[in-house]
């Protein structure tokens, strides 16, 4: 087995370590008539029904598992996940929509999802599964806006190099489910949820744009983040006056963490990207190499990361004292701010990046992939690079600058070779990257 093979082993290997069943199973029990739920234990006998809702592309796995638990004891339930990562459940109806632009199934599942939540009463339990990708599959349209807005607002963020709290802030103000405001739906019933976190800090008000969770920032930050990436010439005047009416107190702010309604709300962590990072490192010891996680919250540009990734990378290369081969292991998300028209993601990106500062070094090879199994609008989840990559792609005449300034790095891994497919692992704890040094 190569390093290249054995980086793509170490990588599958971490999303093993973070799959809905085992989330589930280690949160989730019913002895009799005792349903445990994160050392929580409910009376069955006095739950009159037990609703199940989610958002993410980890949600319709987890439902899987929760109904094979509950059997025939769920009500109703409705889940929404991106296209391609649905599969059949019996009592708990699932729709794929749009990731990471919302559409209109979307639009329309999440009106369900408040349905079955403003149905539940005082002797009810409502369980949430959220995960990765929720922000923009759990999704509505505020009183006086166009769901064309909505949409437009969500291009322009994602594309605009700002951090997901960044992002989420505004997505949670431009809401009536987000940012505790579906917690907000459910009251007075109980709920409890389970959540996979994609953010760095695992912070819960940030997963999905934190549905069931308070949350303490406001319309006036809103705002200031859209001024700072200026973005305030590229959005509609009804979402400017929208946020203006908030930040003016004229609408309601999301619920904050003093509000009573969340005394009837559970919300638990059941996987973070350093759950993958462990059972990745497992499997590097497996296959012989010394591992080190390194860093399980990498963020900022993808330009600036790449220098630091092949920083470390030498400095153990050069630290005789450290037992070879090694294996280092990095999670978090990187940002890109795209201004060119090619096909990729910052995964993708990154590798490219780290492959054309590698071209003259031997004994390094680099993985960067999402733990969902997609990078950008791609079917590429990442790419695996060493030393070879540059010299390849010089001589079938692919230009790594020309790609790189095009923003076009799928393509360029077309065309060399290099991507890492999975198609969709119902699962997602933001990016993993596994570097192997001989």
């Amino acid at each position: 087995m190569n390093n290249r093979e054995s980086a793509e082993h170490i990588f599958i290997a971490g999303i093993r370590g973070v799959l809905p069943d085992k989330l589930v199973n280690s949160q989730m029990s019913l002895h009799d008539s005792v349903l445990r739920i994160a050392g929580n234990d409910f009376s069955l006998n006095e739950i009159a029904n037990i609703y199940v809702i989610g958002a993410g592309k980890a949600s319709a796995a987890m439902a899987h598992y929760v109904e094979n638990i509950l059997v025939d004891r769920i009500t109703d339930g409705q889940i929404t996940v991106k296209y391609g990562h649905a599969c059949k459940l019996k009592k708990i109806r699932v729709t794929e929509a749009g990731h990471p632009l919302p559409d209109s199934n979307g639009f329309k599942a999440t009106r369900e999802i408040i349905r079955i939540a403003q149905s539940a009463s005082e002797n009810d339990l409502v369980i949430g599964l959220f995960s990765g990708g929720g922000s923009a599959l759990l999704t509505d349209v505020p009183e006086g806006l166009l769901p064309e807005e909505v949409v437009l607002i969500n291009n322009l963020l994602i594309r605009s190099g700002a951090s997901i709290h960044e992002i989420n802030t505004i997505r949670k103000h431009l809401s009536n489910v987000k940012g505790g405001q579906l917690a907000r739906a459910i009251w007075p019933a109980r709920s409890v949820n389970i959540i996979l976190s994609d953010v760095i800090g695992n912070q819960l008000d940030i997963i999905a744009s934190g549905p069931t969770v308070p949350d303490t920032s406001t319309f006036s930050e809103a705002l200031k983040i859209l001024e700072d990436y200026q973005l305030m010439n590229d959005i509609t005047d009804g979402i400017i006056n929208y946020l203006s009416e908030g930040a003016a107190g004229n609408k309601p702010e999301t619920p904050k963490p003093d509000d009573p309604l969340f005394s009837r709300t559970i919300n638990v962590l059941a996987g973070t990207n350093l759950t993958a990072l462990e059972a990745a490192r497992k499997k590097a010891i497996d296959l012989g190499f010394t591992p080190f996680i390194i860093n399980d919250s990498l963020q900022g540009d993808v330009a600036e990361i790449s220098q630091y990734l092949v920083d470390t990378a030498l400095y153990y290369m050069d630290n005789n004292e450290i037992e070879k081969p090694v294996c280092l292991l990095f999670g978090g998300e990187t940002t890109l701010k795209v201004t060119g028209n090619g096909l990729g993601g910052r995964n993708q990106h990154l590798a490219l990046i780290i492959a054309m500062k590698l071209q003259n070094i031997q004994g390094i090879t680099v993985l960067a992939a999402g733990t969902d199994g997609s990078d950008g609008p791609t079917e590429a989840t990442g790419a695996v690079i060493d030393s070879d990559t540059m010299h390849l792609a010089l001589s079938l005449n692919a230009d790594p600058e020309r790609f790189l300034n095009e923003f076009d790095s799928f393509h360029f891994f077309k065309k060399t070779g290099g991507h890492i497919i999975t198609g969709p692992t119902m699962t997602n704890v933001m990016d993993m990257i596994v570097i192997i040094v001989d």
